[in-house]
């Protein structure tokens, strides 16, 4: 691109000398040079970012799905999709809704469904459409029978034993765990904003009170500018504070002493993982209690009374109570 600079000051109305004139004129023509070098930079970095999305495309079959539970029909959020024998693995996201990355030259194999409370399910690769395809799961239903095993009469009883007991059924040493990390922000019901990392948990043992710690190893982060509201936020967020919804290691921002008492405890059909039986209880903050608590499922061995998962939510129906826990700036 040509620049044409014609710079003719009038030496009456402005006296100059002609080094000054000379000066402003290299200084313009740097400033027109560097705005022409941001200008091409966007479509230079669009253009690297569209070529690298053709090479996975040729690289990759993306299949997409939403999980579902068979009756119901409502969505099974985290559940497992993964690849037989193989690391290539997913989770569905709040949705119900995936998407699977598998390499071309994989044209055999099973694709293993699973959510913990329901039946596994396999599925061969080549019945699998690119889009669209809706898995339902089926409930997985154990009777209880007198002689087997005695069952708990009190819901919240157990989860208090359980929860009592992490020093005698929680390993006792230092351990270093690798997770995945996801975290979005959404419009409406489109993500606008999607952060993921692959992180290093450094895990304290069970019966000290030291806090555990979080290391990024890889991370990214999109954001869809041109679909935020112009309302900026600062959220307390991100891995660390994912870090506390242990709830066997920090109880205390879930179940306390007091607040086990704001809340419903109830039992729901049972399940099995690896031949043990697991009790589900579910939980509920009481009707009159206002202050935003949580809501969810804890999956518990009747057995050792061990928490083997917990699915839980917070409570938002007092939007600006709940957001008071989150926002930590705001514009005025």
């Amino acid at each position: 691109m040509d620049l044409d600079i014609n710079i003719q000051p009038s030496l009456k109305r402005h006296p100059m000398s002609r080094k000054n004139i000379l000066l402003k004129k290299r200084i313009l023509t740097a400033v027109l040079q560097v705005l022409l070098l941001i200008g091409t930079s966007g479509p230079l970095w669009a253009s690297t970012l569209f070529q690298d999305m053709q090479d996975q495309e040729a690289t990759f079959n993306l299949y997409q799905g939403k999980i579902i539970d068979e009756e119901s029909k409502k969505s099974l959020v985290f559940a497992n999709i993964s690849l037989e024998n193989t690391n290539i693995s997913t989770v569905s996201n709040a949705e119900g809704d995936f998407s699977l990355k598998i390499p071309k030259t994989i044209r055999e194999g099973n694709v293993v469904v699973s959510f913990l409370g329901y039946h596994t399910t396999k599925i061969p690769l080549a019945q699998l459409k690119d889009n669209k395809n809706i898995i339902a799961l089926r409930t997985s239903v154990i009777e209880l029978t007198e002689v087997s095993l005695e069952v708990p009469k009190n819901a919240e009883a157990l989860v208090r034993e359980t929860l009592k007991r992490r020093g005698e059924n929680y390993f006792d040493h230092p351990t270093i765990m690798t997770a995945f990390y996801r975290e979005t922000i959404k419009k409406r019901r489109r993500n606008v904003s999607l952060s993921e990392a692959v992180v290093n948990i450094f895990k304290s043992p069970y019966n000290t009170d030291r806090k555990d710690a979080v290391e990024l190893y890889k991370s990214r982060k999109s954001t869809d500018y041109n679909k935020l509201d112009t309302l900026v936020l600062k959220l307390q967020g991100g891995p660390f504070n994912t870090l506390f919804v242990d709830v066997i290691k920090y109880p205390q921002y879930i179940f306390t002493e007091e607040s086990m008492e704001e809340y419903n405890f109830s039992f729901e059909n049972s399940t099995r993982i690896n031949n043990r039986l697991i009790y589900v209880v579910n939980f509920k903050q009481k009707d009159f209690i206002t202050a935003p608590l949580y809501q969810g499922k804890l999956y518990i061995d009747g057995e050792n009374k061990i928490l083997t998962s917990a699915i839980f939510s917070l409570n938002i129906t007092d939007k600006e109570e709940a957001a008071r826990l989150f926002v930590r700036k705001k514009t005025r």
